[in-house]
């Protein structure tokens, strides 16, 4: 008997995009006891990661279009990590999105845009009967974001998922046309799978908890991979540093400065590194100070992300439930319409799945 599957469409065939497709076959392939590792939820609503399957998707670099997507994914600039699992053709060809704002001048040199002609978007989603769009353009990409927003929402009429530091969900006609054509959308800005801004949090609600009063706090982001290179110039960068300190501010007095700032060490390639510091006095005002440092694999930490949310859109999707779905947004992303802490995020989730909270 054949699964229920979760068919996803992919806007921007980059480093994520690997992690994501590589991850449908590193757990269909999955031989050992029990659950597979890294997986925050295994089974969502009947739906798990071996049921996420890729049916479409959309770039603009010459290297990747007309190729299938399992080839598509290993073409320059990628640099993912590579899952111990064996890649087989899907039978999807990566097809030609519009250009619009997604390449950024000084970009030139990473991507290489090609000069075929668009493709029709909307009807392609409607022809392989996706389920869910996910965005993974580069940040910044205004015009190009909404574009696939309106072919999602808009047009096919299916779910959206968007990962990066443009605004949809927070958007009122965005949430306003969802609600209108029923269909679900979680954003805005992946929070990765264990990344600076959960645990950021994270270091946050321990402090405050333990009655530490913090005075100021920064977070240092660096990597080689074209995501840092795309935001290492002007207000790409900024975007999504603004992005990531909303996330970590709204659970931060008011008088607490938060700073973050990244920067682009070439050879690191995917690999990722934080850099946590807190200053602040316990008590009798003494002063503390901590420091803390992470280091992960840049795409697959926000693939496992996205493999919740995908699985959450669907089951939205199932129930005919319409709108920004509030409790994966908060749990799942920096910047959703509402805060809501992940303790509480967690428990509305559950709600969700067992179908006792629309949204």
């Amino acid at each position: 008997m054949s699964r229920k599957q979760v068919r996803i469409a992919i806007a921007g065939v980059g480093g994520c995009a690997s992690s994501v497709v590589q991850g449908h076959f590193y757990y269909n392939q999955w031989k050992g006891k029990g659950n597979p590792p890294g997986v925050m939820n295994w089974d969502l609503g009947g739906y798990t990661p071996c049921d996420i399957v890729p049916v479409a998707a959309f770039d603009v670099d010459r290297r990747k279009i007309g190729k299938d997507i399992t080839e598509a994914i290993f073409e320059g600039p990628n640099c993912a990590y590579r899952y111990d699992a064996e890649i087989k053709p899907l039978g999807v060809e990566v097809m030609m999105g519009p250009v619009l704002d997604g390449v950024a001048d000084y970009m030139m040199d990473y991507f290489q845009p090609s000069d075929a002609k668009p493709v029709d978007v909307g009807k392609i989603l409607i022809e392989t009967g996706a389920d869910v769009l996910c965005n993974f353009l580069p940040a910044g990409s205004h015009d190009a974001t909404r574009y696939y927003a309106d072919q999602a929402i808009k047009v096919a009429k299916i779910g959206f998922v968007n990962g990066m530091p443009e605004y949809i969900a927070k958007d009122p006609e965005y949430r306003k046309a969802a609600e209108e054509n029923n269909v679900p959308i979680i954003g805005d800005d992946v929070k990765s799978q264990l990344g600076g801004t959960i645990l950021h949090r994270a270091f946050v609600d321990c402090l405050v908890s333990r009655g530490i009063t913090v005075s100021k706090t920064y977070q240092l982001n660096y990597a080689g991979n074209t995501d840092f290179k795309n935001m290492a110039f002007g207000p790409r960068g900024q975007l999504k540093h603004e992005s990531k300190a909303a996330g970590i501010s709204a659970f931060l007095p008011e008088t607490v400065a938060c700073s973050v700032a990244g920067a682009i060490v070439e050879n690191m390639g995917d690999r990722k590194s934080t850099v946590f510091f807190f200053e602040g006095v316990n008590y009798g005002g003494a002063p503390l100070s901590l420091k803390a440092y992470l280091e992960v694999e840049d795409s697959p930490n926000f693939a496992g992300t996205i493999a919740e949310a995908v699985r959450y859109a669907k089951i939205a999707r199932d129930r005919g439930i319409g709108g920004v779905l509030e409790a994966p947004s908060a749990f799942l992303m920096k910047n959703p319409v509402r805060q809501i802490s992940d303790k509480e995020a967690v428990g509305m989730l559950r709600e969700f799945v067992a179908g006792t909270l629309s949204a």
